[in-house]
């Protein structure tokens, strides 16, 4: 069997990841998995969001201004 070889190089993260699913994950693993990972993007986006909050010197007014803005 001949090896494909790839014409991009994967990432840390790729290997990483592809490591662990070299594991036979059970379902209930899987979903946790799926969930550790969807945690992790959530708090990126948060801290995202509160850097930016921070930087613009945003209140809870502002934010609700912003909520119920007509579009």
């Amino acid at each position: 069997m001949a090896m494909t070889t790839l014409k991009y190089p994967l990432n840390n993260a790729q290997v990483e990841l592809m490591k662990l699913f070299g594991t036979n994950l059970s379902d209930e693993e899987l979903k946790d998995l799926k969930n550790l990972l969807a945690r992790f993007f959530a708090d990126k986006a948060i801290n995202a969001a509160d850097d930016l909050w921070d930087k613009n010197g945003m209140s809870d007014d502002d934010m609700d201004h912003l909520l119920n803005e007509q579009r």
